[in-house]
């Protein structure tokens, strides 16, 4: 009786490799979310819905202040419609305490508050609003306003 020798098959491997493909598809996936958190960061919408870029706006431009009077990192600020009960914008300040939302552009009055619920002061004191800031906007401008926290 004779015995047959297992034989060795080699398979070309194909020019894409897996982890080439991963790579690409990591690339293509989450950039756009990385950049989702700048965005909001800034004050700029994440759903690209409201304003159209060729649109005129106004712009609400703020700082919010410690007890100190320095500028403050990291605090929510919300903004709504005056006749509104529910902020329609949520955005942070960022490194210098600055914020900036876009709105559309004509009379409007807006109110702008600092959210402290869940923010924690360097010395572990609570923070507090003196108070919320109304902002009237007439066409395509820009408006300055400025929050002050207390202890």
């Amino acid at each position: 009786m004779m015995k047959t020798k297992a034989k060795t098959v080699t398979i070309p491997k194909s020019p894409l490799r897996f982890s080439s493909l991963c790579f690409f598809l990591l690339i293509v996936l989450f950039i756009p979310a990385l950049l989702t958190p700048a965005r909001i960061a800034i004050g700029i919408p994440a759903t690209p819905a409201q304003l159209k870029p060729d649109q005129p706006y106004a712009l609400i431009f703020g700082t919010v202040w410690g007890p100190d009077d320095h500028p403050i990192y990291g605090v929510k600020v919300k903004i709504r419609r005056a006749q509104d009960k529910k902020p329609k914008w949520e955005l942070y300040t960022n490194h210098t305490g600055e914020f900036a939302q876009r709105v559309h552009a004509g009379k409007a009055d807006y109110v702008v508050w600092a959210d402290l619920k869940d923010f924690k002061s360097p010395d572990g004191k609570p923070l507090h609003l003196v108070r919320e800031i109304p902002v009237h906007v007439e066409n395509d401008e820009r408006v300055d306003i400025g929050l002050h926290l207390t202890k």
